[in-house]
């Protein structure tokens, strides 16, 4: 079972809480911040700590909130949770993410806090998805209120790294459903109970400013200045204050962290569990870790000046897993934390398969032409992008995914091997038509027959020379190209098998090309698989232990949970060919302080006929509900995406309800050309 977190309730320095704070900016709007604070913070000022994101304090991230930031007031900081402009009780209208506004707005809230009575100065950011990304935006603007930042399931690199793009193809399951899930929690309102009587006016004001998201997105299909600001690989050097980055191997973006490692001009360390989407103190899969006290040795050091030895530790700490039975859901991944004094490594090592028919072997082979079906039913087994780490989150068994794909096997191997860092598979290929797409997935064979899922990568072959300038390919005309898979540390024992399989298609990960195509495979040459491997060192068995997961407060909610059950199911039609995933979330929770109860349900459909791309179709429907006594607000949020041979076609539909009376209805049609996707 997963670890269970302890409940610290008293701390050597008593918390005040001020549950609403107004942070002028200097366009008029008002930012609405929660402050944690010691009580005697105004005699004996202290470091200040923020977490600054869009999803409303007041009934979206509660829970987490009041678990970590009393912890670290209580151990000697104030700690503010603002929301940022158009969100949750802040004014103003939120127009996209990572906007320079947004990063405008957190200057002005730094300086501001590093102006209060009860602030020395010194101020960090922390934050995870969102707020990860915008911590390491902040940083690269250099303020000087800010002497460090914890970055948690964040990414360096907006276009090819975050839920919108993937490759170089558009990213189905995720792009249209985050954006739709944003459209319809924009469209929520500020708390009455907070802002007064202008909650209508600002509640308005949101319904009719704020966009549907995908459009921009959709309309920027390759790398270009749209994606790159905010993306801080473009310059890492433009971060100068210390970094510590943390994430996941079952999250979707635990690549950036080795890249950060390797980038960073600064003081920097990184931390990778088996974790989903999830802070680490209530990482799934487990092991959960005491993270919050691992942040307090962070910020003692960097905000106070005291020597933790926090730097003195090896720069990057990671979870070595062990092999399990392929699961859609794990309490916890059995492994052993591995640490690296630096990164890159000193010591890289490589281990080299060529491909041949059928089997990865370590001498040189004979061409041979391999054909790559293009079923469009690869994918169905892959598992979120971004898990949660909950129920039917993870990758199942691969043996039918593999049955679909043209595989390579090692032998049983003779000796245990453990994969670290990022695998990479290079191919000698050709493609029927302009636009291609090929996947690779990385499995370990178990004796049993069971393939459990490693890593994988994904490349659109018009984006072979990189995703700024893609280029139609060739007809027929072979072109040498290399797909990088996903960062892992991932142990295989003696007796089990590597297979590297092959696809043209990952649905509903990826869009597919919009005319069927054949895929050409030409072994021997430069045609490989590259595994980055790690010698066990004995170091290893004597690293600190991070400690018991802890937390401040039981959560301040009544939660009323799902029945997990139906939560992906998938429908398959036998005489159409037709396949659609359907994805069903919901939640229902009462803040119990202010009475206000929240609850959203969601439905995610995927569909697609074999053999005819321009079937595919995403759509999503978003229901929320606010109450408190009276007061009754609902928002529906329903979008649509499809594509023909020449353009994307998307549909986001808001309608919002006070009581019964529709007060905000609009629907708004998108046609973009296809950009090579």
């Amino acid at each position: 079972m997963a670890r269970a977190r302890k409940v610290k309730t008293h701390f050597d320095r008593p918390v005040d809480v001020i549950d609403h704070v107004w942070i002028p900016m200097r366009d008029g709007v008002r930012l609405s911040a929660r402050v944690w604070l010691p009580v005697d913070a105004s005699s004996d000022p202290v470091p200040a700590i923020l977490e600054y994101i869009p999803y409303r304090k007041g009934d979206g991230t509660v829970v987490r909130d009041s678990q970590m930031h009393p912890y670290f007031a209580g151990h000697g900081y104030a700690a503010v949770r603002v929301d940022m402009r158009g969100s949750g009780e802040s004014e103003g209208v939120l127009l996209d993410e990572y906007l320079a506004q947004e990063q405008d707005d957190a200057l002005e809230v730094l300086a501001w806090l590093a102006e209060q009575p009860w602030c020395t100065g010194k101020v960090g950011i922390i934050g995870k998805s969102w707020g990860g990304f915008n911590g390491l935006q902040i940083a690269a603007r250099r303020p000087a209120q800010l002497s460090a930042i914890i970055t948690v399931c964040s990414t360096d690199d907006r276009y090819a790294d975050d839920v919108h793009y993937l490759g170089g193809t558009v990213l189905a399951s995720k792009m249209l459903p985050w954006a739709s899930t944003m459209l319809g929690f924009n469209a929520l309102p500020p708390d009455p109970a907070v802002v007064g009587e202008r909650w209508r006016e600002m509640w308005l004001e949101r319904l009719e400013g704020s966009p549907p998201f995908v459009e921009a997105w959709l309309s920027h299909q390759r790398c270009d200045d749209y994606w790159k600001h905010g993306s801080v690989c473009e310059d890492y050097s433009a971060i100068e204050c210390p970094v510590y980055s943390v994430g996941g191997w079952a999250d979707g973006y635990s690549n950036a962290i080795p890249r950060l490692l390797a980038g960073l001009p600064g003081p920097r360390k990184a931390l990778i569990g088996p974790w989903g989407h999830q802070y680490p103190e209530s990482g799934v899969p487990g092991p959960a870790i005491g993270f919050l006290q691992e942040c307090l040795r962070w910020w003692d050091h960097w905000l106070k000046g005291i020597d933790t030895g926090i730097m003195d530790e090896p720069v990057l700490r990671a979870w070595m897993q062990e092999p399990v039975p392929p699961r859609p859901a794990y309490d916890v991944r059995p492994g052993r934390w591995v640490a690296e004094p630096s990164w890159p490594r000193t010591d890289d090592q490589r281990l080299t398969y060529t491909l041949d028919a059928g089997a990865l072997v370590d001498h040189p082979v004979a061409e041979r032409r391999l054909e790559i079906d293009g079923t469009q039913l690869v994918g169905l087994d892959a598992g979120d992008w971004c898990p949660g780490g909950g129920a039917a989150d993870l990758p199942l068994d691969q043996r039918a995914e593999d049955a679909r794909s043209l595989c390579f096997d090692t032998e049983p191997l003779a000796d245990r091997i453990e994969i670290f860092g990022f695998p990479e598979v290079t191919f000698s290929l050709a493609a029927s038509q302009p636009l291609a797409t090929v996947v690779v997935r990385l499995c370990d064979v178990a004796p049993d027959g069971s393939s459990l899922l490693v890593t994988r990568g994904v490349l659109n072959l018009s984006h072979a020379d990189g995703h700024e300038h893609p280029r139609a390919l060739e007809p027929g005309r072979r072109y040498e190209v290399t797909v990088p898979m996903n960062a892992i540390a991932q142990a295989i024992p003696a007796g089990h098998w590597l297979r590297l399989a092959v696809s043209s298609s990952y649905w509903p990960w990826v869009w597919p090309p919009p005319k069927p195509f054949a895929l050409s495979l030409f072994t021997s040459g430069s045609t490989r698989l590259d595994l980055p491997v790690r010698t066990p060192r004995a170091e290893d068995g004597h690293l600190a232990s991070f400690g018991e997961p802890e937390v401040a407060a039981p959560a301040p909610v009544v939660s009323r949970p799902s029945d997990p059950a139906g939560q992906r199911v998938v429908v398959r039609d036998l005489a159409t060919g037709k396949v659609e995933i359907l994805r069903r979330s919901e939640d229902d929770t009462t803040v119990t302080a202010t009475g206000l109860a929240k609850r959203r349900s969601r439905l995610e459909t995927y569909a697609i006929t074999e053999g005819d791309p321009l079937s595919a179709r995403v759509s999503s429907e978003t229901t929320y509900h606010l109450a408190r006594d009276d007061w009754r607000i609902r928002i529906e949020a329903r979008s649509a995406m499809t594509a023909d041979g020449e353009s994307f076609l998307v549909t986001n539909t808001v309608e919002a309800f006070e009581g019964e009376v529709r007060v905000f209805a609009n629907t708004r049609a998108f046609e973009v050309p296809r950009d090579h996707c």
